[in-house]
């Protein structure tokens, strides 16, 4: 689990699907940043990971200032699922 900073709007949801670096990444939370006095663009503050760690984010098993953090433009990032359904 990581802290994903995106740099741009990729007009995502919590629960969206990204890939990073050949990894398939589960976007568990998500804040905008930027909508009033920030940069130029919005920024997406993300809490990504993988899957199998969806129930230590769930039951805050982490901590958050621990987690790397990593920034990336929105251009670098390929949205496999905008909007999550855990349904499927």
């Amino acid at each position: 689990m990581r802290h994903l900073i995106v740099r741009g709007d990729l007009d995502i949801r919590k629960d969206a699907i990204i890939e990073h670096d050949g990894e398939e990444l589960i976007c568990f939370g998500i804040n905008t940043q930027g909508g009033w006095h920030g940069p130029d663009e919005p920024q997406l503050w993300c809490t990504v990971g993988t899957p199998d760690e969806r129930e230590a984010y769930e039951k805050r098993e982490y901590v958050p200032v621990w987690l790397d953090v990593e920034t990336i433009d929105a251009e670098a990032l390929n949205v496999i699922q905008a909007k999550g359904d855990l349904s499927v």
